[in-house]
């Protein structure tokens, strides 16, 4: 599903990712695990598009992504929950849930995947008309996980996903 074969990221001179080869098969679950400043993040947003690479590929489901623009990623099946959940903090939970269903591949099912995520997520439901910065920090990792899963992603990477959680 998801190949990096020998990526090298910089930033500036320091190099951050230093032939970084890896691979997603469809239904596993991959943690990358090291010490802060090891890369972990920075492998994340090179995925992800946020990132470019000085060298190296990455594909998905064959084709190749390296260097396309986040949005595109997204609209290929990617998905990422950020580091610190970046939700629209002065949305509503239901407003950022329907900005995660903004992608081509999940507008035709946002009322329906919407209703998913409160079944999946039931305090969701219960502070659809809440504003998100006001909700506490696990409700919020809910809010993000939810957010993602609403472009109906194939392939979710999250970083940092424990952060902020009591």
């Amino acid at each position: 599903m998801l190949d990096v074969d020998k990526l090298h990221l910089f930033y500036g001179d320091a190099q951050a990712l230093d032939d970084v080869s890896l691979s997603v098969e469809a239904g596993e679950l991959v943690a990358i695990i090291g010490a802060n400043g090891a890369g972990k993040s920075s492998l994340i947003r090179t995925i992800a598009g946020i990132e470019t690479a000085r060298s190296g590929r990455i594909r998905f489901h064959d084709a190749e992504i390296t260097g396309l623009p986040s949005h595109r990623i997204c609209e290929l099946g990617i998905g990422q929950v950020a580091e610190g959940r970046q939700i629209f903090a002065s949305l509503t939970v239901e407003e950022n849930l329907d900005m995660g269903a903004m992608l081509r591949r999940a507008r035709g099912k946002a009322r329906q995947t919407r209703e998913r995520m409160y079944r999946m997520f039931p305090r969701l439901a219960e502070r659809r008309n809440q504003v998100a910065g006001t909700m506490s920090g696990g409700e919020q990792q809910m809010l993000a996980i939810a957010r993602c899963l609403m472009g109906q992603p194939e392939l979710i990477i999250f970083d940092e996903p424990s952060l902020g959680l009591a």
